[in-house]
């Protein structure tokens, strides 16, 4: 019993190790994503991948909404 709640935290730490640590840290030092030292990271660290992500993502189709018919 005890096993099947934790096996979803373990099934995410295999998966994403950095990402669930790094959760995890904030986590346990409390760390507010809104205040300045932390948000200025992530701000650098998103901007850095949604730069390659986005090029490579869209490979030349638009990107606004689309119409589509349903008969």
């Amino acid at each position: 019993m005890f096993v099947d709640e934790l096996s979803p935290i373990f099934k995410q730490f295999t998966q994403h190790p950095i990402s669930f640590l790094g959760g995890f840290a904030s986590g346990l030092l409390r760390l507010n994503l809104a205040d300045d030292p932390v948000r200025s990271w992530l701000d650098q660290q998103l901007s850095s991948t949604t730069t390659t992500s986005t090029t490579q993502a869209h490979n030349g189709k638009t990107g606004g909404p689309q119409s589509i018919s349903i008969d």
